[in-house]
């Protein structure tokens, strides 16, 4: 029979950076049984025996108000692990013992793993392991360093030993007076009913019903337990009216005074504090005044990074895909005697133009969450929260509320999901409901090929923009919904533990990187597949048969072509009214990513690229190297440009940029999209500037109109039918308000 061990902590003490280097690659994700939050499970391997070792959510408590403490507590209590291995930080241990603290309570066998033992020591903390060890009840306690795999092997012992000789602590000592004696009095209540016995420590569980736990005693109401919930409640009523104190308050308290106790017996502290170098930082980077500017300004580098530094990756994938791939795929299509035949068109101007229109852009994911995996690894991510605190009150919700929209910048169906840690449940309506303004990975795309194709090298100017108007729109209907229609309690006090600034580690980032990057590429070879191929379809077959025969029709005059122009004009007023536009949004109602994929199929046949029939394979071969070498280096020159674009931010200021390739005509060195994009919105919009406004417009409804069908349907599991379609209905008329001021008040301005 397989061993489990489970992982619990603290948010951001290291434990799922213990957790990779325990399982390494022997890992895989899913979701939790009837819930939709993130589960990781995977192998260690000691000796000749195979662990199943399990990362649970992280959490500061085991009582029961959010889905992340309900989950952590409902594994360790139904699913009995053979042990839990406790990851607390060994800088900051009088937070950390108190979940120590309720694990044992649980009557289990516990480890504890004291992570950032080395921050610990910078901090001159000395730690007696043998005294925390006795304090705790004679747990085993081991030293590590997650980031650097310091202390894996002690790690590995102690699990070896408590497997073969398990032992539980014993805190009953941390209660005492007349929350001791209610305990004892309850105890003895769930010891006489069998059921119970069979499934909770009765100790556990009269301390649970003393705490009032909302979970647990629904729990208990579908049983028979004659007299229990009364004589609880009756309890409950008398520690209050005898200490004038809520019961669960008295045992919080206790519990932090049995700690205290632990760590001045096991802890000693150096005579003078030591001002830390992450505590100096954050003097600057969470100032009052400060912390907001740096976090735009962050942003703002993010953004040029990912829009600029990819931008020559960006044309070498285009290279790729049109002078390799398409051209030979055209070249073996013809000498198979397919060349004109709809399956020639299918597979170019369906697979490749749909499916290749959006695998361009991977470079431009890469750098992103290569940017966002830096941020995050560093410790940074905290304290945008923290930071945005001070803002998100302004519209009655706290920082804690801005992480999952921090997650809605790379998808927002998580950023739904995530909206369960907040206890809450208005907030957590209100901060999905504002998390899907947040552009998501999905939209980047639609972004960068847009300002590449209209504000070239100020490109990340449109990107930066979007990603911050998403975040004032989201502010904006938060204070309105908040003030109006939705009114609720003001926030609770926001707590955060922010971990120590730490150099990002460059496998960790990697993996962060693979891993979004990777469901990109999944949903290209699948949903984005399959939206091309049938948009082919729909683009081969006429309105009407008068209009030609099968796959041998003008794009506008097809089927697609024609359900499009009928909803065109409603867009007109944003200066986008084409079929063509309209198309591509209706088809991004399914992902976003099938913007650009729908447009590339669009304008396939209108802008075939110019090839070279007369060059061998090999030959071709070369130049797509030799572009791979000439991206790497521009890349380089790009990421160097970003100093002077940035402080040109100045008024007055105008630093050059360096040029290492200047070549003749640069300004129309378009991709094949991008071209085609141009000469379309300039004509629709009646001239180049009015089409760069349209093209501004446009952005601005992709960002804010219906999120994809997934985000939707997380908004429908979550919160039901009816916030699902008032989400809906509030996106489309935003959004169309938004294009449209956009738009007029563009041309009111600039022409």
């Amino acid at each position: 029979m397989n061993k489990t061990i489970a992982l619990a902590g603290n948010p951001n003490v290291g434990k799922s950076t213990l957790f990779n280097a325990l399982t390494g690659s022997h890992q895989h994700v899913g979701n939790w049984p009837g819930k939709t939050v993130e589960k990781k499970d995977g192998q260690l391997w000691i000796g000749e025996q195979e662990i199943r070792v399990v990362d649970l959510p992280g959490t500061y408590s085991l009582t029961a108000y959010s889905i992340e403490e309900i989950i952590t507590r409902d594994f360790i209590v139904n699913e009995k692990p053979t042990a839990v291995i406790a990851v607390v930080n060994a800088a900051n241990l009088d937070r950390n013992l108190y979940l120590v603290t309720q694990l044992i309570e649980l009557d289990i066998p516990v480890i504890v793993a004291l992570n950032m033992t080395d921050v610990a020591r910078r901090r001159g903390l000395a730690i007696s392991l043998k005294g925390l060890s006795e304090r705790l009840g004679g747990l085993p306690v081991v030293e590590t360093v997650g980031n650097r795999s310091e202390g894996l092997e002690d790690l590995k012992e102690a699990i070896e030993l408590v497997i073969k000789y398990p032992h539980t602590g014993n805190v009953q000592t941390s209660f005492s007076g007349i929350v001791q004696e209610e305990i004892e009095s309850l105890k003895v209540m769930i010891e006489g009913q069998e059921q119970l016995k069979e499934n909770y420590r009765p100790g556990w569980l009269a301390t649970k019903l003393l705490e009032n736990d909302l979970d647990v005693i629904k729990k208990l109401e579908t049983l028979e337990v004659e007299g229990l919930l009364e004589s609880a409640r009756a309890a409950r009523e008398r520690i209050e009216t005898q200490t004038g104190e809520d019961p669960e308050i008295l045992i919080a308290d206790q519990r932090y005074q049995f700690v205290d106790k632990v760590i001045d017996s096991a802890v000693e502290h150096p005579r003078e504090t030591t001002i830390t170098r992450s505590e100096r930082i954050d003097k600057v980077v969470t100032h009052k005044i400060w912390g907001l500017p740096i976090f735009l300004l962050l942003m703002w580098l993010v953004f040029q990074f990912t829009s600029n530094v990819s931008a020559p990756f960006l044309d070498w994938v285009d290279v790729f895909i049109n002078e390799l791939i398409l051209k030979w795929t055209v070249r073996i299509l013809g000498l198979a005697g397919l060349g004109n035949s709809w399956i020639s068109s299918l597979i170019t101007d369906g697979v490749i133009a749909g499916v290749g229109g959006v695998l361009v852009f991977v470079p431009v994911l890469l750098f992103l969450y290569l940017a966002l995996g830096v941020m995050e690894d560093s410790g940074y991510m905290a304290r945008a929260a923290f930071v945005m605190d001070r803002v998100m009150r302004w519209m009655g919700l706290h920082g804690k509320s801005f992480l999952p929209m921090i997650i809605g910048f790379g998808c927002t169906v998580p950023a739904v999901y995530a909206t369960r840690t907040l206890e809450n449940e208005k907030d957590r309506k209100l901060t999905a409901f504002l998390a899907t303004f947040m552009s998501c990975g999905a939209r980047l795309p639609v972004y960068v090929v847009f300002g590449a194709a209209f504000f070239g090298a100020s490109s990340g100017t449109l990107v930066f923009a979007m990603y911050f108007l998403g975040i004032v729109v989201a502010l904006i209907t938060g204070f309105v919904m908040k003030n109006t229609v939705y009114k609720s309690k003001p926030p609770v006090p926001f707590v955060m533990e922010l971990p120590p600034y730490r150099i990002p580690r460059p496998r960790d980032v990697w993996n962060q990187m693979w891993e979004r990057t990777h469901g990109f590429l999944v949903k290209s070879g699948t949903v984005i597949l399959g939206v091309s191929v049938a948009l082919w379809l729909l683009m081969a077959i006429p309105a009407h048969q008068d209009l030609g025969p099968f796959n041998e029709i003008q794009a506008g005059d097809s089927l697609f072509g024609r359900i499009s122009g009928l909803l065109a004009p409603v867009f007109k007023p944003a200066g986008f009214g084409s079929w063509q536009t309209t198309g591509s949004l209706m088809t991004g109602i399914l992902a976003k990513e099938v913007i650009v994929s729908t447009m590339s199929q669009i304008y396939a046949g209108e802008s075939l690229p110019v090839v070279d029939t007369t060059a061998s394979f090999q030959e071709d071969l070369v130049l797509v190297g030799t572009g791979f070498g000439r991206a790497a280096f521009l890349t380089v020159q790009e990421t160097i440009n970003i100093i002077p674009r940035t402080i040109n931010l100045i008024p007055f200021v105008d630093l050059g940029e360096l040029d290492f390739l200047p070549t003749e005509g640069q300004e129309l060195d378009y991709t094949r999209l991008e071209g085609s994009l141009i000469k379309a919105f300039e004509k629709t919009a009646g001239s180049p500037r009015a089409g760069a406004i349209a093209a501004v417009a446009f952005n601005v409804f992709v960002l804010l109109y219906i999120p994809c069908v997934a985000a939707v349907t997380a908004m429908k599991q979550e919160f039901g039918r009816r916030w699902m379609w008032a989400q809906i209905t509030y996106t489309l008329v935003i959004a169309w308000t938004a294009s449209v001021v956009v738009f007029q008040v563009g041309k009111l301005f600039f022409l």
